[in-house]
């Protein structure tokens, strides 16, 4: 993450991600007493539970450090209550040029949507980028992967409700 980037999170969600954050950061010691033990076993080139407390230790360390950075610069706060612009914390209906089709989905991070149904999508993705800021209606391109433009329409912003 930038140092520019701010990840808009309720209170609940910015409480849930802290939870897991200090229960991460509690169980380091016991990570660290599972590694002491396997590496107590004897020849660590054939110690499959060494290697694989090992692994687990990174991943945690990852995620504690990704946690931290995200509630560095969270804003905490309810969503966007003003309907018709596109920003972080709405509910965006949109459609594809070419397609008949509308698509729903919250514009946040995936930490925020990761509890309900609706497809998350990240103000920082280039579908996120291109609609962050435009009004009901206003039609914006992004670059698709393949390197083609993507020309896609607002429908409607809304707050979203939780």
């Amino acid at each position: 993450m930038s140092d520019t980037e701010v990840t808009w999170l309720t209170q609940e969600a910015y409480d849930r991600l802290k939870g897991e954050l200090d229960e991460m950061i509690e169980n380091r010691p016991v990570i660290a007493a599972e590694i002491n033990a396997r590496r107590e076993e004897g020849d660590l080139r054939e110690n499959g539970g060494y290697h694989a407390a090992r692994e687990e230790q990174g991943k945690q360390e990852a995620r504690i450090r990704q946690l931290q950075e995200l509630l560095r610069v969270a804003k905490v706060g309810e969503a966007p209550t003003v309907a018709g612009v596109a920003a972080p914390g709405m509910v965006l209906t949109v459609r594809y040029e070419g397609d008949d089709e509308t698509e729903e989905f919250l514009l946040a991070t995936r930490e925020e949507g990761a509890h309900g149904a609706l497809e998350v999508y990240s103000p920082s993705s280039p579908l996120g980028k291109a609609l962050n800021g435009a009004k009901d209606g206003e039609t914006r391109e992004y670059e698709l992967p393949n390197g083609s433009v993507q020309k896609v329409t607002l429908i409607k912003a809304v707050p979203y409700a939780g």
